[in-house]
């Protein structure tokens, strides 16, 4: 049970068998990827008062203004009320979306996640942050919408793409980085299903004390996603996975935080021949310095129009902190070993 100021919810772990919402005119959101592969058996599951069904294009590149439009669309045309609700089957994307719809639909009605890859599973789908991209930068747009309930269902990952599934693991590997550094030392494939729950409770320990990323310690969860984020923007949100991006970038924020003397170069390159050796990319080539480095301004830790870098350092125990007024000059060095 996570239980933040606002909302107190479970998340439940395992096969999901039964739905049950009899008092309740219900709007499942899911992408075309799933449509074929789930969509008819979630439909037999579901025990509502109505079930109405919106089918989206998934990906970073349509996690935008117009696909929440299609969504709230839908949910005009079938009448839903304040007493509905949404389900979000999907990944990180549809996660974020409609919470993000739901937050916002006749100033906010209820949503249950469901959430179908790795990373939603141990990311997007806890916390209630949800938002879109715009051309500016990811999730500058959105609100904190807790959801009702969470369901996750590692059955889901039978079906999952090797890439999506590796892309998810670097999600994993950022939260024992900052929280539990000891989960890395053994870490195994093999685990997936108590490393999801690990993740989980850890992310979950933070959201209770720091729902709405007031005290920086929820800003901590950022790890290697500032130099992600600025990734994903440089490559359109096409060119990488969001995991992919935040595997780089955790490669990066590492390079800065051994330059700063704060991090031991072993345990920066532990991390990266872990990434490596999992499968995920640890060196992305910046196209356009300037732009890359102006890009940090728009991420949503840096709109005081100072930069705050979530950096691991290992002085006594490795964790991870916020780090404010970095010499410009030291993160160009950095950016130019990535160019």
């Amino acid at each position: 049970m996570l239980s933040t100021g606002t909302q107190k919810y479970s998340v439940t772990i395992g096969k999901i068998t039964s739905l049950k919402f009899e008092d309740k005119d219900v709007l499942l959101v899911t992408s075309k990827n799933l449509e074929h592969l789930y969509l008819e058996y979630m439909l037999s599951i579901i025990k509502a008062k109505s079930v109405n069904v919106c089918v989206v294009d998934d990906g970073e590149m349509h996690k935008n203004m117009q696909t929440i439009d299609e969504i709230l669309e839908s949910a005009f045309k079938h009448k839903l009320h304040r007493n509905a609700l949404m389900i979000a089957l999907g990944g990180g994307v549809i996660t974020d979306m409609v919470g993000f719809a739901s937050g916002i639909f006749q100033r906010g009605i209820d949503f249950i996640s469901i959430p179908t890859t790795l990373l939603a599973m141990v990311d997007a789908s806890v916390g209630g942050k949800c938002g879109v991209n715009n051309k500016y930068g990811k999730n500058l747009i959105g609100l904190f919408h807790q959801p009702k309930q969470v369901f996750v269902a590692p059955m889901f990952l039978r079906t999952l793409p090797e890439r999506e599934l590796l892309a998810g693991v670097a999600e994993i590997i950022k939260i024992f980085a900052c929280f539990e550094y000891s989960l890395l030392q053994n870490f195994n494939m093999l685990d997936i299903e108590f490393y999801i729950q690990k993740s989980i409770e850890l992310k979950a320990q933070v959201v209770e004390k720091d729902e709405k990323e007031r005290h920086d310690l929820r800003a901590l969860l950022n790890y290697g996603h500032t130099f992600g984020h600025a990734i994903e923007l440089e490559g359109g949100y096409s060119e990488f996975l969001h995991g992919e991006a935040v595997s780089m970038g955790i490669v990066m924020a590492n390079r800065l935080s051994v330059k700063l003397g704060i991090l031991s170069s072993d345990i920066d390159m532990f991390i990266c021949a872990l990434l490596k050796r999992i499968g995920l990319p640890t060196h992305y080539k910046i196209k356009d310095i300037d732009s890359f480095y102006n890009a940090f301004f728009y991420d949503k830790k840096s709109l005081d129009s100072k930069l705050h870098f979530i950096l691991l350092e290992s002085k006594e125990v490795v964790k991870a902190t916020v780090h404010n007024n970095i010499d410009k000059q030291i993160i160009y060095e950095v950016l130019h070993e990535f160019a």
